[in-house]
């Protein structure tokens, strides 16, 4: 059986570096790329063709999110997987509705990221147990309606305005303008239903946006 051939990215050296030592420890497993950034990724993944691309989703440029929906547009043999700290809901759904067929925490153990790669090398969907457990709770307590999905940039709009940073900080990081930003920021509150700043970032922290301060 020919290895699978994969991409990894991750914007945190030291963290990509244990995962490659992990992977490459791997049988049938070969890394054939590896990045630090989301377009980088994207341009990898039309160049090497790898069986799955493994994406941390907080990376400078293009995130893990806005990276995976390119890849699988362009490059429809690659599977992903979102390998990512962060465990709401929102991120989860997200990535679900992009067509990724894995998610998996970074605390996840090593037996762990080897059962998400075979399952998903056998066409299978892997969420981390922890994420599976918390949508079916959801699930049980009647809140299954889908939540109102915020596209990838919204997201990182999202999460720098409940990091307090104002419209013309977030047009500067994320090299837009400002009167973008505030469309965004209509659209995520008009969306979520949610009109002031405390209650965006009360949001956020209950979807892992951010961290409670």
């Amino acid at each position: 059986m020919k290895p699978l051939r994969l991409l990894l990215a991750d914007d945190h050296t030291l963290v990509r570096a244990g995962l490659r030592a992990l992977l490459d420890a791997m049988d049938g497993v070969s890394v054939v790329a590896e990045t630090d950034n989301g377009e980088q990724a994207v341009a990898l993944a039309r160049e090497h063709a790898p069986d799955v691309a493994l994406l941390d989703i907080t990376m400078p440029g293009l995130n893990g999110l806005q990276a995976a929906e390119r890849i699988l547009a362009q490059s429809p043999q690659t599977r992903v997987i979102i390998l990512s700290m962060h465990a709401g809901e929102e991120y989860v759904n997200r990535a679900l509705a992009l067509g990724v067929s894995g998610y998996l925490l970074k605390d996840a153990a090593t037996l762990e990221l080897q059962a998400a790669l075979e399952a998903v090398a056998a066409g299978q969907t892997y969420l981390s147990p922890r994420l599976t457990s918390r949508l079916l709770e959801s699930h049980a307590q009647g809140e299954s309606a889908p939540k109102p999905a915020l596209t990838a940039r919204q997201l990182e709009v999202l999460r720098l305005l409940s990091l307090g940073k104002s419209v013309k900080e977030i047009a500067y990081d994320l090299q837009l303008s400002a009167k973008t930003v505030e469309t965004y920021r209509a659209q995520i509150m008009d969306r979520l239903d949610l009109h002031d700043l405390a209650s965006l970032v009360r949001y956020a922290i209950r979807n892992g946006l951010i961290g409670a301060q």
